[in-house]
Order: C-alpha cells, then sequence, then structure tokens
C-alpha cells in the first residue's frame, strides 16, 4: 500500500541527497522522509471520511446508539480485532484515534484499537510464524489482542474524556454543531466537500508539529542504536530484565513487522523469548514519539495512565511467555 512512498524515500535519500543506505544518517532520514509522508496522508484521510460519517451520522447519535445496544464488553474485542487486522504501527494508529474520538467512539473502545494496532498486524504475524513457530505466533498474537480488549475495558471505566485535550474537545464540540447545522441546512454531499476537506486540513496542520518531533525521535533511535546494546543486557534471564527490557524500549521507535527480525537476533544471543517479545511490544506500543504524538490529543495525566496501564500488562505478558515458551 505504501511502497511508493518507500520508492520516493529512497529515491530521495540515496540518489538525490547521494546518502549512503548502510550509513545511520541515511536509514535515519530514510526513515524520516517514509514516516512523516505515510502518517501525514492516513491522518488527512481518515480525519476527512470520519467528517463525512460525521456529517451523515453524528456523535450524538453513534452514542446514543452505542448506550442502548449492550455488547457486554464484545465493542473492546471487536476493536482490538480491528486494530490487529490494520498494519500501523503506534504513530500511524494515533490517526485513527484522533478520528475515533471525533466520530464519538467511547474513549475506552478507542483505546483498545490504540493498544493493539501497532503490538499485531498480519505482516508481522507471518514473519513472526516463519521465525519461531505457530505456538509463539498464537501466543504472541493472542496476548496482542488480549491485552488491548481488557486494556480498552480498564481505561473505559476511569472516565478519562475530561482528560483529552482542549484541541480534541474543541474538535468534539465543533463537530456537533456542524453535524447540527448539517442536519438543518440539508446541503448536498458535494456542497458539503469543501467544509469536510478544510476541516480535515485544519486537523493535520494542528497536529504536524507534534508528527515531525515524534518521527524525528524515532528516525534517531532507528538509525543510531545498536541492536547488540540491548541484547547485552537482557540475556541473563533473571527476572528484573523483562521489566528492564521494557525501559530500554521505550525511546525506541518501530513497527511490529521491522522489530521481528532484530528480536530473532535477540533470542540467538540468547535472550528469553518473553523477555524479547516484551521489548517488542514496547517498542512498537510505548515509544517516545507516540508519546509526542498523544500530547497533542491527551494531558499529561492521561498520556500516564495509558502508558502506565499498558507498561505494566506488557510486563505481565513478557513473565507469562518466559514461563509458556
Amino acid at each position: 500500500m505504501f511502497d511508493w512512498i518507500q520508492h520516493l524515500a529512497d529515491w530521495l535519500i540515496y540518489s538525490i541527497f547521494n546518502i549512503g543506505a548502510d550509513t545511520h544518517l541515511g536509514i535515519a532520514l530514510n526513515f524520516f522522509v517514509y514516516d512523516t509522508l505515510k502518517i501525514l496522508i492516513l491522518l488527512f484521510i481518515i480525519v476527512f471520511l470520519m467528517g463525512i460519517v460525521n456529517t451523515y451520522f453524528p456523535i450524538e447519535k453513534l452514542k446514543d446508539y452505542l448506550n442502548r445496544k449492550k455488547l457486554y464488553g464484545l465493542e473492546y474485542f471487536f476493536s482490538s480485532i480491528f486494530g490487529a487486522v490494520t498494519p500501523f504501527c503506534s504513530c500511524s494508529s494515533v490517526p485513527l484515534f484522533i478520528g475515533f474520538v471525533q466520530g464519538g467512539i467511547p474513549l475506552g473502545v478507542t483505546f483498545s484499537f490504540l493498544i493493539t494496532s501497532p503490538l499485531v498486524n498480519e505482516v508481522a504475524i507471518a514473519m513472526f510464524l516463519g521465525m519461531f513457530g505457530l505456538k509463539a505466533t498464537l501466543i504472541y498474537a493472542g496476548s496482542g489482542i488480549l491485552l488491548g480488549t481488557i486494556g480498552g475495558w480498564i481505561l473505559g471505566k476511569f472516565n478519562l474524556e475530561p482528560l483529552l485535550s482542549n484541541w480534541v474537545k474543541k474538535i468534539l464540540d465543533n463537530a456537533q454543531i456542524s453535524s447540527a447545522e448539517y442536519e438543518e441546512e440539508k446541503k448536498t454531499f458535494r456542497q458539503r466537500l469543501p467544509e469536510i476537506t478544510q476541516s480535515a486540513w485544519d486537523i493535520v496542520k494542528g497536529v504536524l508539529v507534534y508528527v515531525l518531533i515524534g518521527i524525528a525521535i524515532g528516525a534517531a533511535m532507528h538509525g543510531y542504536v545498536p541492536e547488540n546494546f540491548f541484547a547485552e543486557y537482557l540475556g541473563s534471564g533473571a527476572w528484573w530484565t523483562v521489566p528492564l527490557a521494557v525501559i530500554l524500549a521505550v525511546p525506541m521507535y518501530a513497527n511490529a513487522a521491522g522489530i521481528v527480525p532484530v528480536i530473532q537476533v535477540f533470542v540467538a544471543k540468547g535472550v528469553p523469548l518473553g523477555t524479547a517479545i516484551a521489548f517488542m511490544m514496547a517498542t512498537v506500543g510505548l515509544s517516545i514519539p507516540e508519546g509526542t504524538l498523544l500530547k497533542k490529543v491527551m494531558t499529561m495525566k492521561l498520556i500516564g495512565i495509558y502508558f502506565g496501564v499498558v507498561t505494566l500488562f506488557i510486563i505481565m505478558s513478557g513473565f507469562l511467555f518466559n514461563i509458556l515458551l
């Protein structure tokens, strides 16, 4: 889907700027160009589509529907499944998070998606299956979906909506006003299209700085931090290596498919598979770049609660993996 962006990044960095593909700078800049273009395109498309949804199915109607229909927690599971089948990294998931919140999806259900989406995707599952076998793959995929389901359910019980940023609250207020106006004006879709497009573009401009800062941090980590540095400290198998793996992974940034080969190197060098998977989950689900992006849509308190719950679950999963595998 995004191969053309990768080809463009390769051409720009390696051919136009003539920076070596095997250099730290080349790897970092290539990563920055690719992820910046991909995330901005995704953000615009998703917010644009959610703008159309808001126009014809206003936020209040969606909230009323979800309140009337008792799904007994399955909405969190379905959101996690959706997160698992979408091939997005943590920073790519943030645009969808914004779209979900804008569309009136309950915050806990949205968190289920945000947790699972970077942890599990079909590409990573295919790679995991080839490298570690069926049992490890089922445990990895199942735990990622379970983590998102339970984590979203727990976060949903905390009534965290007041901790969304003022920027998001303003978007929600404007969406409700716009929906009411649209219903009264009875405009055609073609007449509404310029307004929807402008609204989507305004949201993209609102998060642009955070996107660039977050991806720049991730690109630097991706290009300059050697994998041997981590394998050296995580190979003892002691109980504390699991939480240490999570702590060391937070400054990193990669998607699940990109980190799986690194995990294979870790395991080959003696790192227990559970510890390696905990490192992988923290890398894709708790990165500093993701936190930078989330700062635009959440208060620091909400980011701390979200990261705290996910960190606890990943550490528990790491211990479980080490016992089972």
